[in-house]
């Protein structure tokens, strides 16, 4: 399945997971791994071609991270991207220096001559928008490379050495900020490297489901349904491979969305015929985080109550070996980043670590290779409702976290209730698929207000919507004003306790991992 792969080396950019979705996005497999890694497993990976991701770090600085010698031995077509490429010239005989003309967002390249990277793309002689983050600069080039591209800010923004295949660009192609950045990488990955789209969602299906039968054997396998995609995707693929070996757990925590909780257990009990059990401890929840305001503390809470019911079911059943997790591709290269980062506080928000120690049960976990679209892509390969595939993202502790201050029961209801309006004007109005995430918010604040004849001291609402392309980058939605309106005439006739309905604007920088 995966005879052509591509190596990524991370020197701790904050969006090399976008390099390997771009890649995967043209049908060859890659992984992402430290730059730290050993020339005998970069040897024994095998890749066709290596890709060398930018760096907060400066090439300047000896202690900088450095590309490991072996790349460059290889004979396979390297890339270097912004740092990438600073650190490939420095290593080869070039020179990087500091700029005093720094450049950050949108540049213009002057496509001076023509390149393999460029064919179908850029003509020479053209100027190109590209997006730039760099403070240092390449001044000179290794011997064998030219120079196929200039900014304003950078004298050698592209090189190529056509003879070794190896290229530096100073700006991130793999941004939705540089148009054609992913055909100048699907230009590198296909006509330079040579390398074949083998990576589809049903020859990974076909892989995992073999694996899967390999991993347990006679074994059973229990597995933790949150009501998300990730855990519904890996449910349905282990149930595929192994049958009435899993039994799968759904912990009701009380902090769903309206109707979710009867959706994942007809979805799965009796569309799917999966054994299930459902325990709702939504009123042990409510008391566990009775008087906590704290948001992180709240996770917490949430986290360790979900644990000790989960393993309070997983008992009652017994026999299994296996734990199933949804472990995504973005968790695992987290838990090895260079640069270490927020990952820890911001994985709480839906992660629940401790349970395979605790449980004593081997992890089986089919998605750790797949970025979230390529679950989604899985999905709808194994069947699922798209109505699942296509949900929004939803964290662990749910509503939880989108009510600041104490969770009680009359918060959650409105919530809840106001909640389920807003999606449904969103559904209405054609909007759903266009946004990637949409959410209601119930504020810590009161307003007074006159609603009739009469004064009011309500709830206001927060209403959320904001549309990516990756995930690791967001933009608010922009709704048309009678859209709003209306959403917000709704939620406060219908939902008494609630006067007031404002729209979040804010977008997510790149760099955070999660919006919510």
């Amino acid at each position: 399945m995966t005879v052509d792969r591509v190596l990524i080396l991370d020197f701790g950019s904050q969006v090399t997971q976008l390099i390997a979705r771009r890649v995967r996005e043209s049908g060859v497999y890659c992984e992402i791994h430290p730059f730290t890694l050993t020339g005998e497993r970069i040897r024994g990976f095998a890749p066709k071609a290596v890709i060398l991701s930018g760096s907060p770090a400066s090439v300047s600085d000896p202690d900088g991270p450095r590309a490991p010698a072996v790349v460059f031995e290889l004979g396979v077509p390297v890339l270097g991207i912004c740092y990438g490429q600073q650190t490939l010239c420095a290593q080869l005989g070039g020179r990087v220096e500091g700029s005093d003309h720094r450049e950050f967002g949108r540049a213009w390249l002057e496509i001076k001559q023509s390149c393999a990277l460029f064919e179908g793309v850029w003509a020479e002689g053209a100027r190109e928008q590209v997006w730039m983050s760099h403070g240092d600069r390449v001044t000179a080039v290794p011997e064998g490379f030219r120079v196929v591209a200039t900014s304003e800010g950078a004298p050698f923004a592209v090189i190529a050495d056509d003879t070794r295949r190896f290229y530096g660009v100073q700006f991130h192609p793999e941004v939705v900020h540089t148009p054609h950045g992913a055909q100048l990488l699907a230009n590198f990955i296909h006509k330079v490297a040579g390398c074949v789209s083998t990576w589809t969602m049903a020859a990974f299906r076909d892989h995992a489901i073999a694996k899967i039968r390999a991993q347990v054997g006679d074994g059973r396998v229990i597995c933790g349904l949150s009501g998300g995609v990730d855990s519904a995707v890996a449910a349905v693929l282990i149930h595929q491979a192994i049958g009435e070996q899993l039994t799968c757990i759904f912990v009701d925590t009380g902090m769903m969305r309206m109707g979710e909780a009867e959706e994942v257990v007809g979805l799965f009990r009796d569309h799917y015929n999966i054994p299930l059990v459902h325990r709702d401890a939504a009123t042990l929840f409510l008391t566990k985080l009775a008087g906590v305001t704290d948001p992180e503390a709240k996770r917490k809470v949430i986290g360790a109550t979900f644990i000790d019911v989960f393993d309070q079911e997983a008992h009652r059943i017994g026999g299994a070996g296996f734990l199933a997790q949804g472990t995504l591709y973005p968790d695992v290269i987290e838990s090895v980043s260079v640069t270490g980062g927020p990952s820890v506080t911001i994985k709480s928000h839906h992660n629940v670590g401790g349970l395979p120690e605790r449980m004593k049960l081997k992890l089986v976990e089919p998605l750790r290779e797949l970025f979230k679209d390529e679950v989604r892509k899985l999905g709808r390969e194994l069947g699922l409702p798209e109505a699942f595939v296509g949900r929004h993202p939803f964290p662990g502790p749910g509503l939880a976290i989108r009510i600041p201050g104490e969770v009680t029961p009359e918060r959650l209801d409105l919530l809840r209730r106001a909640d389920r309006i807003y999606l449904e004007e969103i559904r209405a109005a054609g909007l759903y698929d266009a946004i990637w995430q949409a959410f209601a918010v119930l504020l810590p604040v009161r307003s007074v207000g006159v609603m009739g004849d009469g004064r009011s001291y309500d709830h206001v609402l927060a209403l959320r919507a904001v549309t990516s392309t990756d995930g690791m980058t967001a933009d608010y939605y922009r709704f048309d004003h009678d859209f709003l309106a209306a959403t917000a005439t709704r939620i406060i006739n219908e939902v008494r306790g609630i006067n007031r309905v404002t729209y979040d604007i804010t977008s997510k920088p790149p760099g955070t991992i999660e919006w919510e």
